[in-house]
């Protein structure tokens, strides 16, 4: 049987990629790679923060969190009570949650290349009405870069009213020299030895990705224009610290009667190499450049 750091865990692959979750806590998925590859998510079996209810784990990998967030709703630990159900091309990982908020993660992975699709759902089994958004998490180790796509033409025909908002977090640093601001591209080159930072904005292109060791990570996640999203109208969040970095997305924004629920679902893409037509010639050569 597989582990992770003495945690038991399930295997998902196919002949491009390999994907392992967490069988009896998360839901997590802890590694996930190229066939024969080294894991590109970040691996952290120690890394928890203190809650009323114990220790939250955040272990590393991808996770699905609850926004906006609040303590210690969004952190009630999840150390124990996974339900896993499998079927022929997938698995679903449930989490019926002590705090209301049932979590599951389904995972079916595209039977002829090198991607996934990960259902994230919250659902409300509490007999009061919650208003939250649903926030997919992936940690990656650093050394490599961060690629936020901005959106590009005017918000208006007569280009009068703005066309982007950017979200900075308290840390975060203007002047962080890990961040490239530019007006197409944003990077964040993940370096370890800094301050935390974190910034966030509406993005209309639905995607986000990192580069690292030669292979390119994209997710693409759904999105719904006119809808309130989460810190100031944020569907597309980046944090990096010392020991890790994360694409986020999230929902918008729903009050959940008991017995309803939400759902975000990402497509996971793993390319190795920046030769990709949503990269253009001039930012894959910048990204080339910050991590030689």
């Amino acid at each position: 049987m597989s582990d992770f750091y003495g945690l038991p865990t399930d295997i998902l692959e196919n002949n491009h990629i390999r994907l392992e979750y967490l069988t009896t806590c998360g839901p997590r998925i802890v590694r996930f790679s190229a066939q024969g590859g080294s894991n590109l998510l970040a691996e952290l079996p120690d890394f928890s923060v203190g809650t009323p209810n114990g220790p939250y784990y955040f272990r590393g990998g991808h996770r699905l969190w609850r926004s906006p967030e609040l303590t210690p709703d969004t952190y009630f630990p999840d150390n124990d009570g996974l339900v896993v159900e499998k079927s022929g091309d997938g698995v679903r990982l449930i989490q019926p949650g002590k705090t209301g908020i049932t979590k599951s993660v389904e995972i079916r992975l595209n039977p002829g290349g090198a991607g996934a699709t990960i259902t994230h759902l919250l659902g409300n089994n509490s007999q009061r009405p919650v208003k939250l958004a649903p926030w997919a998490i992936t940690m990656f180790r650093l050394g490599g870069t961060v690629i936020l796509p901005q959106p590009d033409g005017n918000a208006d025909p007569q280009g009068l009213l703005n066309n982007r908002i950017l979200a900075l977090w308290p840390y975060t640093r203007i002047n962080d020299p890990r961040l490239v601001l530019r007006d197409d591209f944003i990077l964040i080159r993940a370096d370890p030895g800094l301050p935390p930072a974190k910034i966030g904005y509406y993005n209309p292109q639905a995607w986000l990705a990192y580069w690292v060791d030669g292979f390119l990570f994209r997710k693409i996640f759904e999105i719904h224009p006119g809808k309130n999203y989460p810190d100031g109208g944020c569907n597309a969040e980046s944090f990096c610290n010392d020991r890790f970095v994360e694409l986020e997305s999230l929902g918008s924004l729903t009050i959940l009667v008991h017995g309803a629920s939400v759902t975000l679902t990402e497509k996971w893409e793993l390319y190795n190499s920046l030769e990709v037509p949503f990269i253009p010639n001039e930012i894959r050569e910048v990204i080339e450049k910050a991590t030689k």
